[in-house]
């Protein structure tokens, strides 16, 4: 298990964007599963909606992104290396997110070719699937001044 000092020293998303409180479990350069619990004070509930907050769509693609960066990232030949988009493919959401709910994180790498790589993605909500897509990403490395 990751918890969030840990996620940060492999991934370089900060608040607001770390979108995951904790990895629990981890098969490095296979799959992850994390953790986002929301609460009220989520800075994008203030303007998604006022009056019925809903986690905006492409954060949930977002936090699975992250969580599989963990997974790629884990491996010493990637050390100092970012995660990007490249495309989504069959990203469907299935279930509003709202504060109180607790996203669990499932991700899954298909492939991986040196920079380039595929990995399936899944949120839920309880045992009720909020969202799930395939994420196409590249590597590329880190500008060690940043």
């Amino acid at each position: 298990m990751l918890e969030s000092q840990e996620i940060q020293e492999i991934i370089p998303h900060r608040y607001p964007f770390l979108l995951v409180d904790r990895i629990i479990e981890l098969e490095v350069g296979k799959r992850a599963v994390g953790i986002k619990n929301l609460s009220i004070n989520e800075s994008f509930f203030q303007g998604h909606f006022p009056g019925h907050p809903i986690m905006p769509g492409v954060l949930i693609i977002e936090a699975l992104a992250q969580v599989g960066t963990v997974a790629i990232l884990k491996m010493p030949e990637y050390n100092g290396y970012l995660g990007l988009f490249a495309g989504l493919d069959g990203v469907k959401f299935k279930r509003q997110v709202i504060p109180g709910d607790q996203l669990r994180l499932e991700v899954e790498l298909l492939k991986l070719r040196k920079t380039f790589g595929v990995a399936s993605g899944k949120a839920y909500v309880g045992d009720a699937l909020a969202a799930e897509g395939t994420l196409k990403f590249f590597l590329e490395r880190m500008n060690p001044a940043q």
